[in-house]
């Protein structure tokens, strides 16, 4: 399967941990039975976690799917290089990106989805101690070999995205790109609230716009409901004084719509010009609703410049 030019990518971070295996299971198909198609994973999901060793979410995945005998009615993304070598260790001990550990990476990920490719298969970080052409080069040799339908990186510097363009010339190269990005705008000049999140910039959605054949996916929204809950810390970086006005902004387009603020924000990302993938985690089913009903909302042009000047 493709992956659709506006649709809300099902992101499954949670399963398998966070969101135990009925549940899991009982989202899936929630998912499938209203349409959606796009799974997000990877290798290293959810590491962190007391007594986790990355494998839940693609064991999870992989058990539906056999169960549910659901793998051509799914896109399915997983990602490689940042899986821990050594239990219990973090990022500094992450697999990172050599020929080998890509190998290796798609290998153990095909094994616990229960698959013999994946649709899209991302670079999770960056690995600038191994050869930029030596990735590239592994992951061209994914997608001859049908292992990978397409390739795509997350969390890196736009520069490095494209010389590895470059590199791989006329072959298979990167064509989608994962970054945090929300309605809501940081600062820079403070740290997000998590240390391993790149965010999108303007120099990378004009280098997505320029760009005939890249597709941006989103992750964080919605801020994990930071957007509507008190009790959500949205973190130091977006303490600033445009936040109050995006988020009055946001109100008064969903009071006028009758959606919800967060389908108002999903709405912005999908319809945006730079053609914007939303990727939405969910642990129940309402969050799961709330997220396709954005699907049917239809901003007008005055409520997106309305939108896109608050704060300015």
């Amino acid at each position: 399967m493709t992956v659709p030019q506006r649709t809300v990518v099902l992101g499954t971070l949670g399963f398998g941990t966070i969101v135990d295996e009925e549940t899991s299971f009982r989202l899936l198909d929630h998912f499938v039975e209203h349409g959606g198609t796009v799974l997000d994973t990877a290798n290293n999901y959810a590491f962190w976690l007391d007594g986790a060793t990355g494998d839940e979410s693609e064991a999870v995945i992989g058990r539906w799917l056999a169960d549910r005998k659901a793998r051509d009615q799914v896109v399915i993304s997983t990602k490689v290089g940042a899986r821990p070598t050594v239990p219990g260790a973090g990022l500094e001990a992450a697999e990172g990106l050599s020929g080998k550990a890509v190998r290796a990476g798609i290998e153990g990920s095909l094994r616990r989805l229960g698959t013999d490719r994946v649709d899209v298969y991302w670079t999770h970080i960056e690995d600038r101690s191994v050869p930029l052409a030596e990735t590239v080069g592994t992951l061209a040799d994914l997608v001859t070999s049908g292992k990978a339908g397409a390739v795509g990186a997350s969390n890196h510097a736009v520069w490095r995205v494209e010389r590895a363009r470059a590199l791989a010339g006329e072959g298979p190269r990167y064509s989608h790109l994962q970054y945090r990005y929300s309605y809501l705008q940081p600062r820079f000049d403070v740290p997000l609230p998590s240390s391993a999140h790149v965010h999108v910039t303007p120099e990378l959605l004009d280098y997505v716009r320029s760009e005939g054949d890249l597709r941006l996916w989103v992750y964080s929204p919605i801020l994990s409901g930071g957007l509507t809950r008190e009790d959500v810390e949205i973190g130091a970086a977006y303490d600033h004084p445009g936040t109050p006005k995006r988020l009055a902004a946001l109100r008064a387009v969903a009071e006028e719509t009758g959606a919800t603020v967060n389908q108002v924000a999903l709405s912005w990302l999908l319809d945006h010009e730079a053609g914007i993938l939303p990727l939405v985690g969910v642990s129940k089913v309402a969050q799961l609703d709330e997220a396709l009903g954005a699907l049917d909302v239809t901003l007008t042009a005055e409520q997106r410049e309305r939108l896109d000047a608050a704060a300015l």
